[in-house]
C-alpha cells in the first residue's frame, strides 16, 4: 500500500495543492513552506486516532483563518452569502493487498498510474493493463457547524460523497487497515511506552490481540490499601477524632469511618499513570522512559515502529525532522529501516545526512506561492552537472541551496566566503542600511568557475528558487547567459576580487590588518615588513589564501568607510530585492487617514 497522490484544499497555509508521491520521499523546502501541513492533512484523511481529538480542526486550520460564507462582490446587495469554505483532504492509495481489496471492494477504482486518471471505460479487460491499478480515494471534509457553533470534520470514501445519497464514513477500523503512521517533529515520547489509548503500546498490543487482565486486579489492590492505618503514623488519630465529631451531626447512613487510600482510581486512571521505566548506564536504577535523552526516546520511538510495522506488514510512515537529537550515523539507519520496514516511508528533513540517502526521483522539491498555491518540482540536473558530481559535493554545494528561498550564486571559494562575511559587517556597522544573508534568507552557493553559474542557476530556478549571481568581469556572451537564468546579477569591473579589494579600501585598514596577521614564513622572507608594504604584502597574502577565509577576515576588520563601495550597493541592492519597504502611501491615502 501506498500514498499515490494527495490533494489539498484551505488547509492551514495551502490555498490548494495536488502532489503525487514516489514509494520513498523526502519532503523539502524552506521553512513555512507546508512540508507539515502536508503531513498533518494525510493524518486527518487517514491517521486513525486524529479525529478523537474534539474538535477535530479549529479556526487556524483553515486557510487565512476563513470558515465563515463570504458575500460574493458580484452578487446584489442582500442576498444570501455564498457557501462557507471547507478544509478538504483527498488521498489517492495505491498497492492495495488482497484483503484491503476485499475490505474495500465496493470503493475501489482503477487507477492509470502513468497519466493520474481514472479508468472510466466500461471494458472490464481494459484494467488488466500494467498501468492500471487498484486504487482507493479517502477525503476528509471539515467545516464550521452554525447551528452547533462547532467545528466538525470527518473521513469518506471519496466515490460515496458524489455517488450515495449519504456519503459512507472512512471509519478508524477502515484507517487501521491502512496503517498510517505520523511522527511529528515534536516526539516528547510520553505516551510511547504507556497504556494509554492510541499510544504505541496500546497500538502494539492491539496488533498482536493482547487484551491486558490487570485493570480488576490491581483497582482491587489499591483500593484495600489503607495508606494511614498505622498508629505510628499519626493520620489515623485525626481521621477517628473527625469521625467521632462527625456522628453528632448526621446519621450513620450519611457516611462514617472516613480513612485514606491511594486514589479513586479508574481503568483509564491506570492508563495514563502505568508508565515503563528504563535503567541507564551500568546500574539498576530506573527512571521513566520519557526523562531519558531526546535522542534515546526517539530511537525508542522508531524500535517500537518498527514492531508495528513488522506486525502490519503493509504500512506508511511519515516522519518529521529524522535528525532530531540523532548523530548523523543513526540518521541514516533509520532511513534505511524505515524503508525496508515499511511499504512507503515520507520524511521531512533539513539533514545533508538524511538527504543524501534520497534518489533525485525521490527528492520532492515543495515551493508556496503568496497566494497558497503549493506546488512540487523534481530536480533535473543540466548537462554541465553529472550525477556522481552531484552526489559527491551534495552537502557542500548543493543541499544548502536545495533547502532555501533565494540563492546566491557565486563565482568561486572566495566570493562565497568573503559575500556573507562583509554582509554581516555592514548590518553590525549600519543595521538602518544593510542586513546580513542569513537576516534575508539568502543562502551562497559556490559554482566553483565561472562558466558553471548559469547552469546552476538554471537548476534553481527551475525548482522555483529566486536566484542571484556574484563574480567578476565576464564577456558579453557569459553575462548574457548568467542573465537569463538569475533574478539579478552582481558583476564588478575587475578581473577578480583581489583587485576589487585593494584598488578600493584605505591604506589604513591594509595596514591594521598587516599588523594583525599571522604570516606565512614563505611571504615573511619576501616581505620583512608587512606593513611598510601593506598593499603588495597583502595581495600576495590574498593569492596564498584564496578560497581559505583571507579576504573575509579582511572584510571582517573594516569600517564601512573601509568597504569598497561596489560590495556595500551590493548589498544594499539584494535587501532591497529580498526585502523591499513597504509602498509608501500617496496623498490621497494620507488625506484619507487624517480623516479617519
Amino acid at each position: 500500500m501506498k500514498i499515490y497522490s494527495v490533494a489539498v484544499e484551505n488547509f492551514r497555509g495551502i490555498r490548494s495543492a495536488k502532489l503525487v508521491l514516489p514509494d520513498h520521499a523526502v519532503l523539502i523546502g524552506d521553512n513555512n513552506t507546508g512540508k507539515s501541513s502536508v503531513f498533518e492533512a494525510i493524518d486527518l484523511a487517514l491517521g486513525p486516532d486524529r479525529l478523537s481529538r474534539r474538535p477535530p480542526v479549529d479556526e487556524h486550520d483553515f486557510y487565512q483563518g476563513r470558515y465563515l460564507p463570504v458575500p460574493n462582490p458580484e452578487t446584489q446587495e442582500g442576498a444570501e452569502p455564498g457557501p462557507a469554505p471547507k478544509i478538504t483532504v483527498e488521498v489517492t492509495i495505491t498497492n492495495l493487498s488482497p484483503e484491503q481489496e476485499a475490505r474495500f471492494g465496493a470503493n475501489v477504482e482503477w487507477l492509470n498510474t502513468a497519466t493520474g486518471n481514472f479508468y472510466q471505460e466500461a471494458n472490464p479487460a481494459g484494467v488488466d493493463a500494467a498501468e492500471i491499478k487498484a486504487a482507493l480515494r479517502v477525503t476528509f471534509v471539515g467545516e464550521y457547524d452554525p447551528d452547533e457553533d462547532d467545528f466538525v470534520g470527518n473521513s469518506y470514501f471519496t466515490r460515496s460523497l458524489s455517488e450515495d445519497d449519504t456519503p459512507a464514513s472512512f471509519s478508524k477500523k477502515d484507517k487501521q487497515h491502512c496503517g498510517f503512521l505520523f511522527l511529528r517533529s515534536l516526539r516528547t515520547g510520553s505516551r510511547a511506552l504507556s497504556l494509554e489509548h492510541g499510544s504505541l503500546l496500546d497500538i502494539i498490543l492491539r496488533l498482536k490481540e493482547i487484551r491486558p487482565q490487570m485493570w480488576e486486579g490491581t483497582i482491587g489492590t489499591l483500593a484495600a490499601f489503607d495508606v494511614a492505618s498505622d498508629p505510628a503514623i499519626g493520620i489515623s488519630g485525626v481521621l477517628e477524632s473527625i469521625d467521632k465529631s462527625l456522628k453528632k451531626y448526621v446519621p450513620r447512613e450519611w457516611g462514617v469511618k472516613p480513612h485514606l487510600k491511594v486514589s479513586n482510581l479508574t481503568r483509564e486512571h491506570l492508563r495514563k499513570v502505568i508508565t515503563a521505566f528504563i535503567a541507564t548506564g551500568a546500574g539498576d536504577h530506573a527512571a521513566p522512559f520519557f526523562r531519558q535523552g531526546t535522542g534515546t526516546i526517539n530511537m525508542l520511538v522508531l524500535a517500537m515502529l518498527s514492531q508495528i510495522a513488522e506486525d502490519k506488514q503493509n504500512v506508511i510512515f511519515a516522519m518529521e525532522e529524522a535528525e532530531t537529537a540523532i548523530p548523523p550515523y543513526a540518521q541514516k539507519r533509520i532511513v534505511h529501516e524505515l524503508r525496508k520496514l515499511s511499504a512507503q516511508s515520507l520524511f521531512t528533513s533539513h539533514s545533508p545526512y538524511v538527504l543524501e540517502e534520497f534518489s533525485l526521483d525521490e527528492t520532492v522539491i515543495l515551493a508556496r506561492s503568496d497566494d497558497g498555491q503549493l506546488s512540487q518540482s523534481k530536480i533535473e540536473l543540466p548537462e554541465s552537472i553529472k550525477h556522481k558530481r552531484y552526489r559527491q559535493d551534495f552537502r557542500t554545494r548543493f543541499c544548502e541551496g536545495l533547502l532555501s528561498r533565494r540563492v546566491l550564486i557565486a563565482e568561486g571559494a572566495t566570493e562565497a566566503t568573503s559575500f556573507p562575511v562583509v554582509a554581516r559587517r555592514l548590518a553590525e556597522l549600519n543595521p538602518a542600511t544593510y542586513a546580513s544573508l542569513e537576516a534575508l534568507g539568502v543562502c551562497v552557493i559556490d559554482a566553483g568557475s565561472e562558466t558553471q553559474i548559469a547552469d546552476l542557476g538554471a537548476l534553481y530556478k527551475s525548482l522555483g528558487k529566486r536566484t542571484f549571481a556574484l563574480c567578476d568581469k565576464q564577456t558579453d556572451a557569459a553575462k548574457m547567459a548568467i542573465e537569463a537564468q538569475v533574478e539579478h546579477l552582481f558583476m564588478h569591473d575587475e578581473k577578480g576580487i583581489e583587485d576589487l579589494i585593494l584598488k578600493n579600501t584605505t591604506q589604513a585598514a591594509l595596514e591594521r590588518f598587516a599588523d594583525q596577521l599571522d604570516w606565512p614564513q614563505h611571504l615573511l622572507v619576501k616581505y620583512p615588513d608587512p606593513r611598510a608594504q601593506a598593499s603588495a604584502a597583502i595581495k600576495e597574502y590574498f593569492g596564498w589564501s584564496k578560497g581559505n577565509w583571507g579576504i573575509a577576515e579582511f572584510l571582517a576588520q573594516c569600517s564601512e568607510a573601509e568597504i569598497p563601495p561596489w560590495l556595500c550597493n551590493a548589498c544594499v541592492k539584494l535587501k532591497e530585492l529580498c526585502d523591499p519597504p513597504p509602498p509608501a502611501a500617496d496623498d490621497d491615502d494620507l488625506f484619507a487617514d487624517l480623516l479617519g
